[in-house]
Order: structure tokens, then sequence, then C-alpha cells
């Protein structure tokens, strides 16, 4: 099964004290090496802060695009990890290890794996 951790922070590296955000990138770098040497990493990115972040809405036909995070809240989505885990035990096990919840949270959701999706993304030569 595939899970996505949505990992939100109310401090990006970008907004710490350099020493911390070098720190901090360090353990996300030996996390990401022990996942991949697992076999359970899929994919992963880091988010710029939500200041570069554009909100898209369309409503009655009408788009609109508006600067900022889609909400205002004091932590913010600040990066993923696109795990395999054998259920949903072992990708909280697995999430509860990312260095971001010490400092925010890891959502946890599992991807779709349904035929309506694979379908859809069959057709765009997605897998």
């Amino acid at each position: 099964m595939k899970f996505m951790c949505l990992i939100c922070a109310d401090r990006m590296m970008e907004h710490m004290p350099s020493a911390d955000a070098q720190r901090h990138f360090d353990e996300y770098a030996e996390f990401t090496r022990s996942l991949a040497r697992s076999g359970q990493l899929v994919s992963l990115n880091r988010l710029l802060p939500p200041e570069t972040a554009t909100t898209v809405r369309v409503r009655d036909g009408k788009m609109t695009a508006v600067d900022g995070p889609f909400a205002e809240t004091k932590e913010h989505l600040g990066g993923y990890f696109i795990i395999e885990a054998r259920d949903t035990n072992e990708a909280i096990q697995i999430a509860a290890r990312i260095p971001g919840a010490r400092m925010g949270c890891v959502e946890l959701r599992r991807v779709a794996d349904d035929p309506p999706t694979r379908a859809v993304l069959a057709a765009g030569g997605a897998e």
C-alpha cells in the first residue's frame, strides 16, 4: 500500500537560523536514506514557504488566482513523502520517524488504488 505523509509545520527551513536549518536538513537526509535502503521510499520533496504559494479557484466558470496559501493557519504544508507500507500501522510507525513530526505534524493518507483511479492514471501515462 502506498501512503502520502503530508508534513506540516509552523516554521519552514527558510525561517530557521541557518545552523538549525542545516541540522534539520541533515536529519531529513538520514531519514530519507534509511527509507530508500528499506525499499519503502516511493517519492518525496520539500515545498517552498507558504508566501510563495498561489491559490487557484474556479467558481461559476470564473477563475481567480490569489497569492498565498489557501488557509490562514499556524501550520503549513512543508513537504511530503510517498511511502510503501504493509498496512496503516506500519505507515504510522514510518510517519512518526519523519523529523517534522517533532516540530509540527504529519498527516497520513492512503494513496487511492481503485479501478477508476488506475484507469485515469493509465490514460495519462502515469503508473
